[in-house]
This record gives structure tokens, sequence and C-alpha cells, in this order.
């Protein structure tokens, strides 16, 4: 799975291309309004790297005006120049020693900014195209919303998540480590949502999702500020999405280390999970004496309910297994007020 630190990346990605647009029409239009052109050599090259950083070279241009020799530091970073080499320069005829490249190196920025600008643009127009497949074939299964909740016996059920693997899928499995509900990768791209197969395997139903790269909003770690982790479900936030749907959270720390998770459907208790690591059913008692046995694992949660349909409880735990979040807002406050709640009223378990 990929993470975008911040804002969304193609809002990222369109910001870059109108600065490079912007900066490359400045440089070649406006940057040398009124130089002259002429000749000069490269007669130094500063190697100014860092280390940390990309390549980065101080050039030091010679050229003649009027019958009298001037030298400059030319405002480029690029490794093309060498010592020797002869180049176009454009220099300032009211002051002689004011000099810039005279190479095209705006028409590249301007060049850039298009190319990046036209992914963003076609990446949108795949995405609208998918999106609206996917919501074609939703009406076509007749499952373009989620079943009334129906409660049933009490089930001990298990979420796992594939990891080591960039097209990771997620399934639901019972006690017996038969599969009851997953989600498999249908499509893998690195610009656009991804295409999943939602089976439920306990009604012999398929239903097509689109979704999208997890992003990250980092505050730093601030004590005022929370981060935000998400992504898109069939174009939707996800946190809006399961909002929308009647789902609220009660996340709090339970025991050491793990997160228990109170999900609720318009204010009526569907499911208890619990965060695990991947030896994720408690049966395994060989699993119980290892020491990784008792780290949870983001994506593997043990799980109790009693609904019939498992649809919406499996986007729900989704949505947490892939973001990385631990509460329903897409941050991690809620879980530490929630966990305070539970300190406070002694009803802190294992």
């Amino acid at each position: 799975m990929f993470s975008f630190k911040g804002i969304p990346v193609k809002i990222f990605a369109t910001i870059m291309a109108a600065i490079a647009i912007v900066a490359g029409i400045w440089m070649t239009f406006f940057h040398s309004r009124g130089f002259v052109k002429t000749q000069g050599t490269i007669i130094e090259v500063v190697d100014t790297s860092t280390g940390a950083d990309s390549p980065s070279y101080q050039p030091t241009v010679e050229y003649t005006v009027d019958g009298e020799t001037y030298r400059g530091v030319l405002d480029t970073s690029s490794g093309s120049y060498s010592v020797g080499k002869v180049i176009n320069v454009l220099y300032d005829p009211n002051d002689p020693t004011v000099v810039h490249d005279g190479g095209f190196i705006g028409f590249y920025f301007i060049f850039a900014g298009i190319a990046i600008l036209a992914v963003v643009i076609v990446t949108e127009i795949r995405s609208r195209k998918a999106l609206g497949e996917v919501r074609a074939r939703q009406a076509q299964n007749g499952k373009s919303g989620y079943s009334e909740s129906v409660p049933g016996p009490e089930r001990q059920l298990y979420f796992l998540t594939d990891v080591g693997s960039a097209k990771a899928g997620h399934r639901i499995e019972d006690a017996n480590c038969s599969v009851l509900y997953e989600a498999k990768m249908t499509k893998f791209t690195m610009t656009a949502p991804f295409g999943f197969d939602f089976i439920d395997h306990e009604h012999g139903v398929t239903t097509p999702h689109l979704v999208g790269h997890e992003e990250e909003a980092d505050w730093g770690g601030g004590l005022l500020l929370d981060n935000h982790y998400t992504f898109t479900f069939d174009g939707e936030d996800i946190w809006k999405h399961l909002k929308c749907s009647g789902i609220t959270v009660e996340s709090s720390l339970t025991g050491a280390v793990r997160t228990e998770y109170r999900i609720l459907r318009n204010g009526q208790e569907i499911a208890v999970a619990v965060s695990s690591s991947q030896n994720v059913h408690e049966e395994d008692e060989a699993a119980k004496s290892k020491l990784a046995s008792l780290v949870p694992v983001q994506g593997f949660y043990r799980i109790r309910t009693t609904e019939t349909d498992l649809s919406l409880l499996f986007v729900t735990l989704l949505a947490f297994a892939r973001s990385g979040a631990s509460d329903d807002r897409g941050g991690n406050f809620k879980t530490i007020l929630g966990t305070m709640k539970k300190l406070g009223t002694g009803s802190n378990s294992e």
C-alpha cells in the first residue's frame, strides 16, 4: 500500500504544475527582458552538492562586451556545463556584470508543468470513467447500498490483511479459517484508485468498488492538531462514507498496546473488534507463545458480531486497516479520549 503525506496527491501535482509553468514563463519572457545575447566560455564549475540533496553545480562564465571582459556566476545548478564549453548567455546592457543563462531552461519548466497537468487531467478523467463503470455494475447487481442490519447468533470472526504485496487484499474468516467475505484487488494503478471486487461468500454476491491511495495529513505530532489519515471509497472520503451509512466507532486502548473498536450502526452496537497480531486466530496456541504474537499489526482484528450481512462491517474495518487511523474521524485523539474515559470509569480490560 502507498501513502502520500499532506494534501491529496492530485492537488499537490496541480499546484506543482502551476508553479513550474509560471516559473517557466517568468524565466523565458520576463527574467531577461531587454537583455542582449552573446557568447561566453565556462571557466569554472563548482560542485555545491551537500550530499543529502541532488547534485548541484555553480558555473562561472566569461564573456566580452564592447571589448571588455566580464565574469559572472550563472543562475543555474545544471550539471550540463563543463570548463571550456562555449554557451549563449544574456547580459544586461545597462549593467554588463549582470548575466543570465541563455539556454532554454524556462521552456523546460513550462513543458514539465504542462506534462504534469496533462497527467492529472487524464488521471481524473480515467478515475471518473472508472467510477461511472463501477456504479453502473453496482446498480446492475442491485448492490448500490447496504442491507438493513439483521442480527443473528453471535460469532467470533477474524479480519486479515495481505502483507508484503502491493496488491494487498483483505478478508474475514471464521474460526475454521473459512473465508466469509473478502476484497480482491482487480486493478492496480499508481495514479488512480485501485479496483476491488468485494465478495460475500455467505450470500454469493460480488460487488465492485474503487479504493483510493492512502493520504496522510501529518501535523508533526502536535498536541492541538490531530493527524488525519484517509482514502477515498467509490470517490468519497471513507470516513464521510461510513458516517453517512450510520456508522460510529467508540475506540480505546485496551491492555497494553491493543485498540478496541466498538462499532455502532445508527446507535446500535453491531460488533466489537480488537487489534491483533498476524496470528489472529485465538486457537493458535503455538503462536501465542511467541513474542511477535503479542504485538498488534495494522490490518488484523478479532471480531465479535451478530451481523448476518458483513458488508458494512467489512468496509468499517477496511477503513482502519488501510488508513492507519484509530478513530472514526481519521485521527487518533478520539481513541485517546475514549481510553481516558474507560480508565476513569474503571472499565478497562484485557
